[in-house]
């Protein structure tokens, strides 16, 4: 039984497409089995090869990456979706996360990155890349604390991390701030996603967003 990760691509812009599949390829354990360039392309490939991995431009001829995740998602539960595209608007992000999309890179972002993005969501994990999930969460500036309605489950230590997090700090800077380490804080946004039952940091801030907060991290 192999362990390669079955990735396809869909990009309707034939050089990056060729592009992703060179990378993937000359990566070790990921073997790109399909691509095309439609959403109706994306949807019969994702039926008939049943990939580990997509990765979908968010603009495709025949509606958007996001229809073809949420299609994908119905009909091919075991299918990983990850969009691929240049742009950072919060609504992509938000709207492809309810989707079902498990991940948003970048197509600035660097082939170790897309070739790490897919190992981890192939894992079984999800995938925002920092620097972006940060500046999104910077931009909004409707979550700068900790919010009334998080469930109570949460330590102090946790809801301490969340409200940095929530205004768009990264691990490293959460740790520097609690005067912690990034793994002590790694530790504890693993738990603080498994208990408020969302799959990453930026999904958390925007599920959790109120108008109403409460001053705990000043």
């Amino acid at each position: 039984m192999s362990n390669l990760v079955r990735v396809v691509v869909i990009d309707d812009h034939p050089m990056f497409r060729e592009g992703v599949i060179s990378v993937l390829t000359s990566a070790d354990g990921i073997e790109v089995v399909g691509e095309g360039a439609t959403t109706a392309e994306a949807i019969k490939v994702a039926q008939e090869l049943v990939p580990d991995v997509m990765l979908l431009d968010l603009l495709l001829p025949g509606g958007s990456g996001i229809d073809a995740a949420a299609e994908i998602a119905r009909v091919c539960p075991n299918v990983r979706v990850i969009i691929l595209t240049a742009s950072e608007d919060e609504q992509h992000v938000a709207s492809a996360l309810q989707a079902g999309v498990r991940g948003y890179i970048l197509k600035g972002s660097s082939g170790l990155e897309m070739v790490k993005a897919v190992q981890s969501i192939a894992r079984g994990d999800s995938y925002v890349a920092p620097n972006l999930a940060a500046r999104l969460l910077h931009q909004r500036k409707r979550i700068k604390t900790v919010v009334d309605d998080i469930p109570h489950n949460l330590t102090g230590r946790q809801a301490e991390i969340f409200a940095l997090m929530a205004r768009g700090m990264s691990n490293k800077e959460i740790a520097r701030s609690l005067k912690c380490t990034d793994r002590t804080v790694k530790h504890h946004m693993t738990n603080i996603l498994q208990k408020l039952n969302v799959r990453n940091r930026v999904e958390a801030a925007l599920k959790f967003q109120t108008p109403t907060a409460q001053k705990l991290v000043r």
